[in-house]
């Protein structure tokens, strides 16, 4: 019987071994760069990223199965014709505006010296672990929130996980964020918490230039773009377009337009475990494609209020997924399907 039990055993084990060697995802580190590379049969689908400038780890950038680049170059990788407003503004990341009043969100290279104090940054510490199993892979890492006095305020464990089927890239952040040793408050504000900055391709067209002034008073402008420079459009799980969803709630919001003669869909959707499910989007047609359930006075224009904290030594998780596609025209209804999927997972 035992010998039974240990030639399965061994059967099992190397099924394992053999499903995680011919996985067509590779991890490659480059500690002196400060990233860790995903590939997908030979080619970059996006990396994990802690340089000093950017103020917080960022997936960048971020492209699809097929190898088009779906966010913005700047201020990294800058490309002709691109915006260059908000600098923060970086690949895909998670931070925010407003935590024990410091900004994490706003944060940059570009910020004044002398206003530094008023700012948060979040540090990388280390990876924990990367697996690559079939069409899966995970890379775990952790890092600290802290406040420009040098105080930790928050320890965060975050997993990526990226599972490509039919072509269609998927991507989950999960993130367990937990107070050191006082209560971490975060104010209701609109700037956070989950993000995508575009490509300027996939923006959606404006006839005006548009001004928007973060908590400390700055002001940033962003320029107007046309049908022939841009081909974004939003489209949220409530059936609201365009500018009208954002501030609107929603389980899910796509966005659709062209890059590089393919039709590009960017998808993010929220999870039913999620503080405040489900979220408020900030959606912004310049090419901010984000989600904040912490916002919910500002959004609401003051009908509701969450005001979230975390007492000492708590932990809260946050886990979100974001699907990639192109050359695909993902539906609604393929949508709803993914959001009933994905809510069933814990």
């Amino acid at each position: 019987m035992k010998r039974s039990l240990l030639i399965v055993s061994v059967f099992l084990l190397s099924k394992i071994c053999i499903a995680q060697s011919i996985s067509p995802f590779v991890f490659k580190e480059q500690p002196r760069k400060k990233q860790v590379d995903v590939l997908y049969k030979g080619h970059l689908l996006t990396a994990y990223c802690w340089y000093d400038s950017i103020k917080k780890p960022v997936l960048f950038p971020i492209n699809t199965v097929n190898g088009i680049t779906v966010t913005r170059g700047y201020p990294l990788a800058p490309r002709p014709g691109e915006p260059t407003d908000h600098p923060h503004h970086i690949g895909m990341w998670m931070n925010y505006e407003s935590v024990n009043g410091f900004d994490f969100w706003n944060n940059s290279t570009a910020i004044p010296y002398d206003k530094r104090n008023l700012y948060g940054t979040i540090l990388h510490q280390k990876i924990i672990s990367k697996k690559v199993f079939g069409n899966t892979a995970s890379l775990v890492t952790t890092a600290i929130w802290i406040q420009s006095n040098g105080e930790v305020l928050l320890d965060e464990k975050t997993e990526h996980r990226f599972v490509v089927k039919n072509d269609l890239l998927f991507i989950d952040r999960i993130t367990t964020l937990t107070a050191r040793d006082t209560t971490v408050f975060f104010k209701d504000t609109k700037d956070g918490f989950f993000a995508i900055r575009v490509a300027h391709e996939l923006e959606q067209p404006s006839q005006d230039e548009r001004t928007f002034i973060d908590a400390h008073g700055n002001k940033t402008t962003v320029a107007k773009t046309s049908n022939d420079d841009v081909t974004g459009r939003y489209y949220s799980s409530t059936g609201l377009q365009g500018d009208s969803v954002w501030s609107s709630k929603g389980t899910w919001v796509m966005l659709k337009g062209l890059k590089d003669g393919k039709q590009i869909t960017i998808a993010m959707l929220d999870h039913p475990a999620n503080v405040g499910y489900p979220t408020y989007w900030h959606a912004r047609g310049y090419g901010l494609f984000a989600l904040t359930q912490l916002g919910r006075e500002v959004f609401s224009n003051g009908k509701e209020r969450l005001n979230f904290s975390l007492p000492p030594h708590h932990s809260v998780t946050f886990h979100y997924r974001v699907l990639i596609a192109s050359g695909a025209n993902i539906t609604t209804e393929q949508m709803n399907a993914f959001a009933a999927d994905f809510a069933k997972e814990k």
